[in-house]
């Protein structure tokens, strides 16, 4: 969207005054902030609550609620304000079909959830991860805003799980208790995380996952504190990469389309490895006891200083060779042809 140069001040009701306005949205942010006034409302900045109430007093076509709802964003971003219009649930008041789908989206997701193992080794690994996306896409989030979300921009609040996207914040409010909760989903998950910041090891994430009834409180006490990507790929031996690396665009959509189909990956579980065995080796070796004689070491010392007299000589000797045999074989400047070995001429 293209915002217009020319700007006017307009009237925004309580505690606002005098803000920037698009000259093509004049007349729409006037209809807010005479509603905000009347209302007692704020206009700028909007609370999302005020923007849908706003739309739900003023009934009109789809295309005229959208340009209103240009207008409030447009404003905002005028004034360097967040744009409460991207929020999800004012997209699903102007999108009906967009709240049908998501609805129905939430409605299989929150069967698949709790079907989806939290212990266990390498299954669990994968299932904190798979039912934190599914909670995310059934919230709203794009497969592409799923990959781009860092671990500072998801926090709980009021019982919510809260999500940055790009300037706006998502609310995905809990549908249930246990494993449909969307707070204990996020926690599941970044346990983990945090347990793998501390202790890189995939050994000792398997030791707990496989704990029996150790539950949230196997990790409870990780807190993940490092700035990277929520959600990265894990291969079949259950190892994340060293390097910060987000789970793709593609592979989020797959994974999110064989849960809601009902074709969840089976992770089987892995054979455990085989210890070291404790006991010793059929070959052995026998070392004998030998005794040496007092003049051993004495021996050894005068044999290698008299080596160190008699060669003292050889660098020089070395050298005078290499001055007789180089010219031979055709130096730089030496006009001469280059002789092979056998005598003939290259």
């Amino acid at each position: 969207m293209t915002l217009d140069i020319g700007t006017v001040a307009a009237v925004t009701g309580p505690g606002n005054s005098s803000p920037r306005v698009p000259r093509r949205y004049i007349h729409d942010w006037a209809l807010l902030t005479d509603w905000c006034a009347a209302c007692d409302h704020r206009a700028l900045p909007a609370h999302l609550a005020v923007v849908a109430e706003f739309l739900a007093d003023h009934p009109a076509a789809a295309g005229t609620q959208r340009r209103r709802l240009s207008a409030i964003n447009a404003v905002h971003t005028t004034n360097s304000l967040p744009t409460p219009g991207l929020a999800e649930t004012i997209q699903q008041l102007l999108n009906d079909s967009r709240a049908e789908r998501l609805g129905r989206v939430r409605a299989v997701a929150g069967q698949r959830i709790p079907q989806i193992p939290t212990m266990g080794w390498p299954g669990g690994l994968f299932g904190r991860r798979d039912a934190l996306i599914l909670t995310l896409v059934s919230g709203g989030l794009g497969f592409e805003d799923i990959t781009r979300l860092r671990r500072t921009d998801l926090t709980t609040e009021d019982e919510a799980l809260m999500v940055r996207v790009g300037e706006r914040w998502l609310r995905i409010p809990d549908d249930g208790v246990g494993a449909v909760s969307a707070v204990a989903v996020f926690r599941r998950w970044v346990e983990v995380l945090g347990f793998l910041d501390r202790y890189p090891s995939t050994r000792l994430l398997a030791q707990r996952l496989d704990r029996d009834g150790a539950g949230l409180a196997a990790f409870a006490e990780f807190v993940c504190r490092a700035d990277r990507p929520v959600v990265m790929p894990i291969d079949r031996w259950g190892h994340t990469p060293f390097a910060p690396t987000p789970l793709s665009g593609p592979s989020v959509s797959r994974r999110v389309r064989a849960y809601l189909t009902g074709q969840a990956p089976a992770h089987k579980r892995l054979p455990p490895r085989p210890d070291t065995p404790s006991t010793p080796s059929e070959t052995s070796i026998e070392i004998a006891d030998i005794e040496l004689d007092v003049g051993y070491y004495d021996r050894g010392i005068t044999a290698r200083r008299e080596a160190h007299t008699q060669l003292t000589d050889v660098t020089d000797i070395l050298d005078s060779i290499a001055k007789t045999v180089v010219p031979e074989l055709g130096v730089k400047g030496d006009r001469r042809p280059f002789r092979r070995i056998d005598g003939t001429l290259d």
